[in-house]
């Protein structure tokens, strides 16, 4: 199929089927879990298929961190199906299989192209989603490196949107109409823009020329889904590139907007250095909380707009500059709603960083700054400011493992042998019959 097929209209298009000597993807690459759910949907007679960033991941030969499925069963027949499930989301039904230790596989009924139609007359999405095939769904979603189905009977690939072509010349592309498909749901930008990060793929034309025009539409989006978007580009390990794409496009100052008039060449490539070293630290293991990212990534501007940072502070002087920060937070990260404990992190991270700076020492810390409760805390992020600033690299261990949950055994493990008889744990004897312990 060639790049330009995606064009026409959809009903015309013949989808091209990549067969298992065609590519490098195998069964034994699949999630155990994953697999039985398909399984068990072909084999109570439903169509199944490995979707999205799955099929990416495992052609681009790397572990895909989601293993999501797409069928044409209903809400109400998964639910059936799979007894270990339940049922999320209000304006689209997906249904969640749940399996040991919290693992969780999603399994969504395919959706209707009209939703998200590509030449309607329609400006803005529908109220409600429609159900409908698998051609329909693969036209819905938003780049055509994820708008890949993998059916596991044949084990072959199907490609209604040019999604494999795209993968092997390693392309970002916006399936249909770039702008309108972004005027209808400006975060597709971002979720462009990080994919082209994480895979080292550029960005094609019309796509990245359509971002540039549309930066300023992100304002109509929830607050929350561009808050939670960021954060997943800032973690991933990917994220200096990210800041790089996201600099040049225009993304990154309507995002932050401390930062515009700022983004010249030094200060672009100070904040990737900063974010480099999260990166770094992310491949072998390390999670960052929330504030710890934004305090990384609002640094530079920081020090240009705060001039005290870079000069010799008492406690005092820190604690009001903190608070003078914090005030610019309140504004500057309004448009994604952090909370005000957050804000009070990120601004303490960024006051205090002179304390650590001015009291470095071979011969160890001083005992006062030890004494303060926040002193581990504001350890760590100086030790990744001084990393970015040139020096040693930090110690992953010296880092927060994340917690893991341990794993819950199945209720009928839990359950206890019923007791033989009628009588109560506290009547005396054994007696069978009548209630409480009393005889008939």
């Amino acid at each position: 199929m060639s790049k330009n097929s995606i064009n026409r209209p959809y009903e015309e298009i013949t989808p091209l089927i990549v067969g298992p000597d065609e590519h490098a993807i195998s069964l034994a690459d699949f999630d155990r879990d994953a697999l039985q759910v398909m399984r068990r949907l072909q084999e109570a007679g439903h169509t199944a298929y490995l979707v999205g960033g799955g099929v990416r991941d495992l052609f681009l030969g790397k572990t895909p961190k989601d293993y999501d499925i797409s069928t044409d069963a209903r809400p109400g027949e998964l639910r059936k199906i799979f007894r270990n499930s339940r049922t999320i989301g209000r304006r689209f039904r997906l249904v969640q299989v749940f399996f040991p230790g919290n693992k969780i596989i999603e399994v969504s009924t395919f959706r209707c192209r009209s939703e998200y139609d590509l030449e309607g007359k329609d400006v803005v999405l529908a109220a409600n989603n429609t159900y409908g095939d698998e051609r329909d769904d693969a036209f819905r979603r938003d780049l055509t490196i994820n708008g890949l189905f993998y059916e596991i009977k044949n084990q072959t690939i199907i490609d209604y949107v040019g999604g494999v072509q795209d993968l092997k010349d390693q392309v970002v592309r916006i399936i249909g109409d770039a702008r309108r498909r972004i005027s209808r749901d400006p975060v597709r930008m971002m979720r462009a823009v990080r994919h082209a990060a994480r895979s080292c793929f550029r960005i094609e034309e019309q796509t990245w020329e359509a971002i540039k025009a549309h930066t300023e539409a992100l304002a109509v989006c929830p607050v929350s889904r561009v808050r939670d978007e960021l954060f997943k580009d800032l973690r991933g390990g990917a994220s200096s590139l990210w800041l790089k794409i996201a600099a040049d496009c225009g993304l990154l100052s309507v995002l932050i907007p401390c930062y515009k008039g700022m983004l010249d060449a030094p200060m672009v490539t100070s904040l990737q250095s900063y974010l480099a070293v999260t990166d770094r630290l992310w491949a072998k293991g390390v999670v960052f909380e929330d504030d710890v990212y934004l305090s990384i990534l609002l640094l530079p501007w920081a020090r240009k707009t705060c001039p005290e940072l870079s000069a010799p502070l008492k406690i005092g002087e820190a604690f009001a500059l903190a608070r003078k920060i914090r005030d610019y937070l309140s504004t500057d990260l309004a448009h994604i709603d952090i909370n005000r404990a957050t804000k009070e992190r990120i601004a303490h991270k960024l006051a205090l960083l002179p304390l650590f700076e001015q009291n470095f020492s071979s011969k160890g810390w001083p005992s006062w700054l030890k004494k303060k409760s926040y002193f581990q805390d504001h350890l760590l992020f100086y030790h990744l400011c001084a990393e970015a600033a040139g020096g040693e690299p930090v110690d992953a261990d010296l880092f927060p493992k994340p917690v893991q949950r341990p794993e819950r055994p199945s209720r009928s493990a839990d359950k206890k042998p019923r007791r033989q008889g009628q009588g109560p744990s506290w009547a005396k004897g054994k007696q069978k019959g009548g209630v409480f312990g009393f005889k008939r």
